[in-house]
């Protein structure tokens, strides 16, 4: 069973993200804050759980929080500042949106930029440590496969609706087949290995 809160009398937000490792889309994170002495024993790591049980969750955390929101970083925007700074960036979009206002902040991982003068913590393995972190977990990475899926509609030659933009054998040989779409990460070694694209157009 996962932690309760790390600041024990503060009002605390759960920060994770999903999709830092993918060739294509967006990367998305979310910002959770629960109640005080709030306990689900199903919470976990969104990468432990099944998608079924990722969005019977997500229901659950959309209902019981007291605050939740969800901040988006465009391919475009981490080709520009890179997928570190990207992810920070949609963290802080998305504690831009709590209705409350948190009064510390958990992490998952080892690094994060400061978001105003919210005191944090930054937990690696976090997302399966606090309850908060990992309900964060859960909803960015069911948005952002929401997101990926209607995407998927649009360009199945990536197959999206499986590999969710992720660095599958199969993803990079579609790429090295169609060329890329508007989507991919044009910062990122698409093809793996020594080979590279040439993006002057």
């Amino acid at each position: 069973m996962l932690e309760g809160h790390f600041y024990k009398d503060k009002i605390e937000a759960g920060c994770d993200e999903a999709g830092r490792g993918c060739l294509a889309g967006s990367v998305y994170a979310a910002a959770v804050i629960l109640p005080a002495g709030y306990d689900n024993p199903d919470l976990d790591d969104s990468k432990k759980l099944t998608a079924k049980k990722r969005y019977a969750l997500r229901g659950q955390i959309e209902r019981d929080a007291v605050a939740w929101a969800v901040g988006v970083v465009t391919p475009e925007e981490i080709d520009k500042i890179n997928i570190l700074n990207a992810s920070f960036l949609a963290m802080h979009r998305a504690l831009d949106q709590l209705q409350v206002r948190p009064e510390a902040i958990i992490v998952d991982g080892n690094r994060f930029t400061p978001y105003q003068d919210v005191p944090f913590t930054t937990i690696v393995k976090g997302d399966g440590k606090y309850q908060a972190i990992a309900a964060a977990s859960i909803l960015a990475k069911t948005f952002r496969d929401d997101y990926m899926d209607a995407l998927a509609e649009q360009y199945p030659m990536y197959d999206w609706q499986s590999n969710k933009g992720y660095p599958t054998r199969k993803h990079r040989e579609d790429i090295r087949k169609y060329g890329i779409s508007p989507y991919h990460r044009k910062s990122y070694n698409l093809l793996g290995g020594e080979l590279s694209l040439d993006f002057k157009d």
